[in-house]
């Protein structure tokens, strides 16, 4: 049973400056911003939400596919995922692109300025869902506007169950593109911002939008994640992480969990318990895939905190 996991490749810059942005950036002079920031600390990270995706799906055992396009540059991240034993089959090279990069500046007050460029993203629509074999659920993450609507139509079409996961690329579309997104998936996760963002550009409530799917998901942070399926609202909590050190990747663990527990067929009280785990897990750690459990480890650290077993 393959997930195949439709979304973005990148390349995270993360730098850190020692001190506060406010303390260089003067409010009346905005409107000529000229401003540098002398960042000693950086670190490149692999990233992108497929990538995170299907690193934390490997995690469980999963069997997960990429789907997605990459640039020139994309040779360090190809040998990585070969290292990981992730399949490059569906992941297509883009010549005389970059693969998308995020450059992201942090302040010790933790606040970010970050600039993103998507590179090879923008030719997602080159892959097809169809060129995928033995796939039995999917995922549409952020990437390209034009992959992202057609790749959801070709889930739709092939009767393959996906998942629907807006993230940042909601900006790029309008209110009845999204509902038509929603209409489409079996899935929808967002966060409680992409939600109100939801609402208000669909003009539908959340409660509204959820009886168009089986389960819409709206994670919380800190607070966990309420589930609606079925007519109810399950909360789920979230068990208190080892450290708070970076939330890059936190939603894209929480998806991962996800997809392995719709796979598995659980009920959403465990699939969203696991997800929540990884998540909690993925904060105590700098980067979206250098967390590093085993499954027995996951396992065990379920049974501490949600008080029953499961296998993975």
């Amino acid at each position: 049973m393959h997930t195949l996991i439709c979304g973005s490749m990148a390349y995270d810059t993360i730098m850190v400056f020692p001190d506060q942005f406010k303390n260089h950036i003067l409010p009346e002079q905005v409107h000529i911003l000229n401003v540098a920031f002398l960042v000693p600390q950086m670190r490149r990270e692999y990233g992108g939400c497929a990538g995170n995706i299907a690193y934390n799906m490997k995690l469980l055992g999963g069997h997960p596919l990429i789907m997605a396009t990459v640039g020139d540059d994309f040779d360090a991240y190809a040998t990585r995922l070969d290292r990981l034993d992730i399949s490059r089959a569906h992941i297509r090279h883009v010549p005389d692109s970059f693969t998308g990069q995020a450059f992201i500046t942090t302040d010790l007050d933790d606040n970010q300025i970050t600039a993103f460029h998507p590179g090879a993203m923008g030719f997602s629509e080159y892959n097809h869902v169809s060129d995928a074999k033995d796939v039995t659920l999917g995922i549409v993450s952020p990437d390209g506007r034009t992959g992202m609507l057609q790749h959801a139509t070709e889930f739709r079409q092939a009767g393959i169950p996906f998942i629907f996961d807006p993230g940042q690329g909601m900006p790029m579309f309008s209110g009845p593109e999204l509902l038509n997104f929603v209409e489409q998936a079996t899935y929808v996760t967002v966060n409680d911002y992409e939600a109100k963002l939801l609402q208000d550009k669909t003009g539908k409530t959340i409660e509204e939008l959820a009886k168009h799917v089986q389960a819409l998901i709206v994670t919380l942070g800190a607070q966990g994640s309420i589930i609606y399926a079925n007519g109810k609202e399950i909360s789920i909590p979230t068990p208190k992480p080892a450290e708070v050190l970076d939330p890059t990747g936190c939603g894209d663990a929480y998806r991962a969990g996800l997809l392995h527990g719709i796979q598995q067929g659980w009920d959403w009280d465990t699939a969203g318990r696991l997800a929540s785990l990884l998540g909690s897990l993925k904060i105590a750690s700098r980067g979206g895939q250098n967390h590093q459990p085993t499954r027995a480890e996951l396992c065990e650290l379920f049974r501490q905190h949600f008080d029953y077993s499961i296998e993975l």
